[in-house]
């Protein structure tokens, strides 16, 4: 594979790069995303991440490097961003520090230290002067329109959203991720850094811990997912109901279920009888939406 850094038309690039960016560099492929190429990029004894959105997917990154120059700026655990631009075939492109692997393998201290960064990205301080400001790096989308495609395709599914947004009106207050999971977490010396801010938006950090509990549970088993939930459960900030639980579990097995008929979703061991537990002992649900 090969990368001329030198030959991109970078938007923005901190000096650091421009001074070395003739150098001659090493090519690492990673595992790609659904949305992008992925390469370790070694130049000059440091390694960097560049990630280049050259699928159907084109998100608007200079917003997102924006994002988490704010967000590294205030101390949140995100990887640095270096530069943004776009490479010779007009892809967008974004270079970032390298800051480990995803995790793979979970212990309750690892389940404490993501809960806590997600609780750390929803006290990230927004709105607190009228200027306007995060919105020009902070997305703000409907959220029924973002996170349920096609949702007017599955009547079922619809109706019961529906009823359960009416219970819990869902807020656009505090900054989320939108898809915090195990493989946009990354481990390096006990440090863990949150990645892939391609979902970040104003949201309902109730749905955002929802959606995350839902997937440590279904893809690595009731009892992380039990641990997992208990670390937010134990937090000061913490003060949901059972039923606000209950309904935003409900939502986010909804979600999974609609993703599963219009795409793909990843399957592994056990996963299909997670999901149908969840949906028979949560009292939104019925183990009929699995069967359509």
């Amino acid at each position: 594979m090969t990368i001329q850094l030198s030959q991109m038309n970078w938007i923005e690039l901190d000096e650091c790069i421009q001074q070395v960016i003739e150098q001659e560099v090493q090519i690492i492929p990673l595992p790609p995303g659904l949305e992008a190429s992925v390469m370790r990029i070694e130049m000059q004894d440091q390694q960097y991440v560049l990630k280049v959105w050259d699928k159907d997917s084109k998100p608007d990154i200079a917003k997102q490097y924006r994002l988490l120059s704010k967000l590294y700026q205030s101390g949140i655990r995100v990887s640095k961003p270096y530069g943004w631009g776009l490479d010779e075939q007009e892809n967008q492109v974004l270079l970032t520090s390298y800051d480990g692997k995803p995790l793979n393998q979970l212990t309750q201290t690892k389940l404490t230290h993501l809960a806590e960064r997600l609780m750390e990205v929803h006290r990230y301080p927004v709105n607190e002067v009228s200027t306007g400001e995060d919105e020009e790096y902070i997305f703000r989308y409907d959220f029924v329109q973002y996170f349920f495609p096609q949702i007017e395709l599955h009547d079922d599914i619809n109706d019961l959203l529906a009823n359960l947004i009416q219970q819990v009106q869902i807020r656009q207050d505090r900054l989320i991720h939108g898809d915090y999971n195990l493989g946009n977490i990354l481990e390096m010396d006990n440090r863990y850094s949150i990645i892939d801010w391609t979902n970040g938006q104003y949201g309902d950090p109730r749905y955002d811990m929802a959606w995350s509990v839902f997937l440590i549970t279904i893809y690595n088993g009731e009892s992380y997912g039990e641990m997992y939930h208990a670390q937010f459960a134990r937090s000061a900030s913490y003060v949901y109901t059972l039923e606000e639980e209950q309904v935003f579990e409900a939502v986010a097995c909804l979600r999974w279920i609609l993703l599963r008929r219009v795409g793909d979703v990843p399957m592994g061991p056990d996963v299909m009888e997670r999901v149908h537990s969840m949906a028979v002992h949560n009292p939104y649900l019925n183990e009929h939406l699995l069967f359509k």
